[in-house]
């Protein structure tokens, strides 16, 4: 199975946490009320696009996370080819 990375768009996300709540280890909000990806060392990433490696065993919880966001915000990719398998569009 190949890797995936997920990143969020803060331009269209809501604030309204489903994601903190699927994948604490992978989202979190920052001082702004929106949510952000969060590295293997558990830092935010809040460069715009930033994109991180989603854990093996968190896979279904961040594509859940994506399919039900309402800010449709959530993008997951392959790692090696960037096909979306999650997000907006898929």
């Amino acid at each position: 199975m190949s890797e995936l990375l997920v990143r969020v768009d803060q331009d269209l996300c809501t604030g309204d946490g489903l994601c903190v709540q699927y994948a604490p280890e992978v989202f979190e909000f920052d001082v702004d009320g929106l949510a952000y990806v969060k590295g293997d060392d558990g830092e935010l990433r809040t460069d715009r696009g930033a994109q991180v490696r989603v854990p093996v065993a968190l896979r279904l919880d961040v594509i859940d996370s994506a399919k039900e966001c309402p800010g449709d915000c959530i993008h997951v990719v392959r790692a090696d080819d960037g096909v979306a398998v999650a997000g907006p569009g898929v």
